[in-house]
């Protein structure tokens, strides 16, 4: 999630930075609002509060019920895994504690092993790749609107810098703004789609493609981006 937030917000933030000490010049001093220290400064942690977003909580209700079948499906996948596992760890781990164990019998052993488990991750992410997908498309969703809550955040309490706790050694509650972001964001967005449009892919993939094709090409669309977009 850190990532994708980062990646969102990278070129809305920045323009707020850069626009807000310019502002700041132009208008009269006002009074801090209530709790702020420092006039102007705050702290928000924004993985917390899309976290905490009521689009995001809604979809994380919904999707173990909308995706039921593919979660059925790779839990009963990995209790076979599980069991065919067994007998090959248990007899791994029998052969190494014998007195004089041999070595590449337990090398050849474990590489099975790890050639199984291996096999088996690959098969339970392509089950479950509609939910990842479902998990991308929703928070790509929440990244459209997290600029603007911030935005809208920042300035009805006239704030014209914004730190990330993790700048941050100390400082007081009252300079987090998190709770005003969150007020926004769930104004601008109460819910989010859950189930991705057909050929949807995420924003990076999008980019990606974009990126390496020929000067000129058309290439096929990937599916079409949030609303808002």
């Amino acid at each position: 999630m850190n990532t994708l937030i980062k990646t969102a917000l990278l070129s809305g933030l920045a323009a707020i930075a850069v626009a807000s000490p310019a502002a700041a010049q132009q208008r009269p001093a006002a009074a801090a609002p209530a709790g702020i220290v420092a006039p102007g400064v705050a702290v928000a942690n924004l993985e917390a509060v899309v976290a905490n977003s009521a689009a995001f909580k809604t979809a994380q209700v919904q999707r173990p019920v909308t995706y039921k079948a593919q979660y059925d499906q790779a839990e009963a996948r990995r209790n076979q895994i599980g069991a065919q596992l067994k007998p090959l760890v248990d007899k791994f781990q029998a052969d190494r504690a014998a007195a004089v164990p041999n070595t590449a019998s337990l090398q050849a052993q474990a590489q099975t092993i790890q050639q199984i488990q291996d096999a088996g991750n690959a098969e339970l992410q392509k089950m479950l790749e509609p939910v990842a997908m479902s998990e991308a498309y929703v928070q790509e969703q929440i990244n459209e609107k997290l600029v603007q809550a911030v935005t809208n955040a920042m300035t009805k309490s006239k704030i014209t810098l914004l730190l990330n706790p993790q700048a941050l050694i100390k400082a007081d509650n009252s300079y987090n703004l998190n709770q005003a972001i969150l007020n926004e964001l769930n104004t601008l967005l109460p819910t989010a789609q859950l189930v991705p449009p057909a050929g949807w892919v995420p924003r990076e993939e999008r980019e990606a493609r974009a990126a390496a094709a020929p000067p000129g090409a058309v290439g096929r669309p990937a599916g079409p981006a949030p609303e808002g977009r």
